[in-house]
């Protein structure tokens, strides 16, 4: 057996990212970037009391494949800063790009793609909670 003696005065280690931010920390942040990337028509839609697969769902859209592509870039780019995971599906075409960072999933539409699957029909039915930014 091995033991280890600590020095009294030793200092603790630090964790080796920051800490991951609450969903509505999280939210605000994705929001920040959407106004500041000029997206159209941020929708936010609670679903703790819908699903288990996130906290929520940001729902915006872009008015070019480039203009999807690059609001994509940059939450994505703002969401690891701040120590999030990001798994990002669609930035080939950027018709659609879906961003999971875990708490809260982000959908970036083409407007035609958008009123199309219309994503936020189907989770904000009934739903009295749902925000929309801006």
């Amino acid at each position: 057996m091995v033991s280890r003696q600590v020095a009294s005065d030793a200092v603790p280690l630090q964790p080796a990212s920051p800490k991951r931010p609450e969903a509505e920390e999280t939210i605000r942040l994705i929001l920040a970037r959407l106004d500041d990337m000029k997206a159209e028509d941020p929708l936010t839609i609670d679903l703790r009391d819908k699903s288990a697969i996130a906290d929520a769902v940001v729902i915006a859209s872009g008015r070019s494949n480039r203009h999807v592509g690059s609001i994509a870039d940059r939450v994505v780019e703002d969401l690891r800063a701040a120590g999030i995971r990001t798994r990002v599906e669609g930035m080939p075409h950027c018709d659609w790009v879906l961003i999971d960072a875990g708490d809260v999933i982000v959908h970036v539409f083409r407007p035609e793609v958008r009123s199309f699957y219309a994503l936020e029909k189907m989770w904000a039915a009934g739903d009295t909670g749902t925000r929309r930014a801006g």
